[in-house]
């Protein structure tokens, strides 16, 4: 059974308070999930949805497709970009900390990643939308940790 993984990320003043929104279908079952931070960015907030997606599952080598409006994400996967960043170990890269979480989530399942047009009337890319604004408008977001202490150099 293929699980469907609808992720989308949002942030308010990029940085600002950011939230991400996740939808997991698979068959009958569905879950949604989301959170959010004090300050961050948008792209971290869309990696991290699928991360927290994948870290969700319960089953090894389950067969994912991811779907999410995040070009950053999806080309970087998609067009061996992240081979690439592990290669150079991330030089002069953003993100690390949540792209090297992500890496050993894509080796335990069967991931494929889709794109699709972010507000463009689909109705799970616009549920984890609202997710993920909502989440980034909660109170008293934690600190994202990853993005408060990296390197800005």
């Amino acid at each position: 059974m293929i699980i469907y993984l609808y992720t989308d990320g949002a942030a308010k003043g990029n940085p600002g308070p950011g939230g991400y929104g996740i939808v997991l279908e698979a068959g009958k079952y569905r879950k949604e999930l989301s959170g959010g931070f004090r300050k961050t960015t948008n792209n971290r907030m869309e990696l991290l949805a699928v991360i927290v997606g994948l870290e969700a599952l319960k089953k090894p080598a389950s067969q994912v497709r991811v779907v999410s409006d995040s070009k950053y994400v999806v080309d970087a996967i998609n067009k061996g970009w992240l081979k690439s960043w592990i290669q150079k170990d991330f030089k002069a890269k953003k993100n690390v900390d949540l792209w090297k979480r992500m890496v050993p989530l894509l080796h335990k399942h069967q991931v494929s990643f889709h794109w699709v047009k972010g507000h463009n009337d689909h109705p799970q890319n616009e549920r984890c939308d609202r997710l993920a604004v909502a989440a980034s408008e909660g109170p008293g977001l934690p600190p994202d940790h990853g993005f408060e202490t990296q390197d800005r150099s």
